[in-house]
């Protein structure tokens, strides 16, 4: 797909934003606001009218803003970053994923007529040292693995589409920690995002994290030892906290990934709880409303129409520059209409699970196609890729954006037309099932959600990817 003169131009490129990294990264201080101008100008020389004039002007207004509070955010992670890593997820996630990826993404939607994503989510195994309570993942049993050729055709396909982002999850993805690092090596141009449990990371990987530069971390951990521990077992609490003082010590880039539930949603969203992950190192967040999927979900977990009004309001609290602390969230559930509603099906990512096959979401285990049998490219083509391709935005309004949980007629529709079969190997589950668990739960959250955002104004994005 990229001719001779294409990789040229890209390898001029990359050159050329590594330059400007390097003097970003080299400045301290008051001085860096002059590196970061630069970069700015550089961005809008190279990315055009991808954002509007008064948006690249915004940005420079902040910059020059001592006061801003993301610019002071963005200092604090380059300050306590190691320079390596730091420097290559600017390169990789910022001018590669960002900008360049980007560029390439929008055009492959317009040609091949398809979802083309920004990131793919894969899980290099099943196996897992952990049994928490509720987990989807927990049914799968320890039954199947990627190889490391499959994992390299992923990352392969996904490059020649403009894919710059790779996220793994399982199962536990340390499991297979010595391909993750060989898979970091090969593909030093992408940025890999890990979703892990903590308990595998130790001095020796953190050494070789440092080494490569572009893996992050995104640490499981839900509020107290006590609504920890709870869910997921004694010890782990105390695993994540030692995880957490390694990754600062060597100054790699991690967050964590909170599922919240009706019984940690406040501990893991107190000040308390944010102060503590923010001094610890912890920089940004995903948070997860619980799912529930698979024949072992526990419906008592899920949040009530209360609790996710709150959820609503303090991301957005905590976000605010009246909050002074340290820590990015980030609430997909909640977050719809900055992402413009479900971004699963490959309109912003889709899943791959360890026995191959492609489903349009992590938390949705149905498929017509498998990585062993299919290009990436055919991948988001197959016919329930293009169901959630024809059918997207599932909902208008974006605080109801899933088509199981907040819309579940739409994923059974889906299913049933596209033949689609269901991919959970340890605990098969129907689609009827599935979604029977969310009807309820989507009717009680509709009026809620409508009431929200009727009150609220909604602004027009400049883009969207939806079917024209």
């Amino acid at each position: 797909m990229n001719t001779t003169l294409d990789k040229i131009s890209h390898k001029a490129q990359r050159a050329a934003a590594s330059v400007i990294i390097d003097k970003v990264l080299a400045m301290v201080d008051k001085d860096r606001e002059k590196g970061f101008l630069e970069l700015v100008d550089w961005a809008e020389q190279f990315w055009g009218n991808g954002f509007s004039k008064e948006d690249y002007d915004k940005v420079r207004t902040a910059i020059k803003d001592p006061d801003n509070r993301w610019i002071k955010f963005i200092n604090r992670v380059l300050d306590e970053t190691d320079p390596h890593v730091a420097k290559m997820a600017a390169l990789n996630l910022g001018f590669e994923a960002f900008f360049r990826g980007t560029k390439m993404i929008r055009k492959n939607r317009e040609i091949y007529h398809c979802n083309i994503p920004w990131l793919i989510l894969f899980d290099p195994t099943s196996a897992c040292n952990m049994h928490c309570q509720g987990c989807w993942s927990g049914t799968y049993g320890h039954k199947a693995n990627l190889s490391f050729d499959d994992m390299d055709k992923i990352i392969t396909e996904g490059k020649e589409l403009g894919v710059y982002l790779y996220m793994m999850t399982g199962g536990e993805p340390l499991v297979r920690k010595a391909d993750i690092l060989r898979l970091a090596e090969k593909h030093n141009d992408v940025e890999l995002s890990i979703y892990t449990n903590s308990t595998l990371i130790d001095e020796d990987f953190c050494k070789e994290v440092v080494r490569l530069g572009n893996i992050t971390f995104q640490l499981s951990i839900e509020g107290t030892p006590e609504t920890n521990d709870a869910r997921r077992g004694d010890g782990h609490y105390a695993a994540v906290m030692k995880a957490m003082d390694l990754l600062k010590k060597y100054g790699i880039i991690f967050g964590t990934s909170i599922c919240y539930t009706c019984a940690n949603i406040e501990a893991v969203t107190s000040d308390e709880f944010l102060r503590m992950i923010s001094e610890k190192g912890a920089r940004f967040g995903f948070y997860f409303h619980y799912m529930p999927v698979g024949n072992n979900a526990v419906l008592d977990l899920m949040p009530t129409m209360e609790q996710r009004e709150y959820m609503i309001k303090r991301i957005r609290e905590i976000r605010s520059p009246q909050c002074d602390i340290g820590f990015f969230p980030m609430d997909f559930q909640n977050d719809g209409e900055y992402v413009g509603g479900c971004i699963a099906g490959g309109r912003n990512y889709f899943h791959i699970n360890s026995a191959g096959d492609a489903e349009p979401c992590v938390f949705i285990h149905f498929s017509n196609t498998n990585i062993h049998e299919n290009s990436i490219l055919e991948i988001l083509q197959s016919p329930l890729f293009m169901a959630y391709h024809n059918g997207q935005p599932f909902n208008n309004n974006h605080l109801r954006p899933c088509p199981m949980l907040e819309n579940p007629e739409f994923l059974q529709k889906m299913v049933h037309e596209t033949g689609a079969h269901q991919t959970n190997m340890e605990s098969p589950e129907t689609v009827e099932h599935l979604c029977s668990k969310c009807k309820n739960y989507a009717e009680e959250w509709k009026g809620h959600a409508d009431k929200i955002w009727a009150e609220e104004t909604h602004k027009t994005p400049q883009y969207t990817n939806y079917k024209k």
